[in-house]
């Protein structure tokens, strides 16, 4: 089947891509890795020892870097509707994170344990038509943040991506009401069209 022009340069741009050629280069399963590493390097959000959350974690580059940086004591719980191939230190859940089953498995996994961050990278499929999209993102966005105020500890962090649209400004007002300090984040390994930034709400207050 002929590839649209649209796949072509997503193609194109996909393997002429700087964070792509690493990934494969340094041994991570994805770009992505690259947008925590600079927030990471900016913000020191991951340390040895921590127990983590990560959310929409496939293919797993996260919960990799972080693995390396919270070290045999630390511990991390990831999540995603995809499959995941194993990572030593991390366990796995996958499911749907509308869906109950899939929230109470999580918080089985972590059996009453407080989290010291969790960490959202979690998208809806994108269908490409805005009405659709943000909706379904900001919904997911939302699911995060009371997800991260079952399981985080007091003055724990929660990363979560968002996109930039309707629903925005009052979900960035909601997460300044239950963090002390709320910043947005744009990784450079962010592509730039792309509406996505990261909100760090850091501090949960009690």
């Amino acid at each position: 089947m002929a590839r649209s022009k649209s796949s072509h340069r997503w193609l194109k741009e996909h393997f002429d891509d700087e964070y792509v050629k690493r990934a494969q280069r340094e041994g991570y399963r994805s770009r992505a890795v690259y947008k925590l590493d600079e927030i990471q390097q900016k913000d020191r959000i991951i340390k040895p020892g921590m127990a983590i959350v990560d959310l929409g974690a496939a293919p797993g580059s996260w919960s990799q870097y972080a693995a390396g940086l919270v070290g045999r004591k630390g511990r991390i719980v990831a999540m995603d509707i995809l499959p995941m191939e194993p990572l030593p230190g991390v366990a796995f859940v996958q499911g749907d994170f509308r869906e109950d089953e899939v929230l109470d498995a999580l918080l089985g996994v972590l059996d009453g344990q407080e989290t010291d961050l969790v960490m959202s990278d979690i998208a809806p499929n994108i269908s490409g038509m805005g009405a659709v999209d943000q909706p379904r993102a900001m919904y997911l966005a939302e699911l995060a943040v009371d997800f991260a105020d079952r399981v985080l500890r007091p003055e724990g962090d929660l990363l979560l991506k968002v996109f930039q649209g309707e629903g925005f400004d009052a979900l960035l007002k909601d997460l300044r009401g239950r963090y002390q300090r709320v910043v947005m984040r744009k990784p450079r390994a962010s592509r730039p069209r792309s509406r996505e930034v990261y909100a760090l709400a850091r501090g949960r207050k009690i």
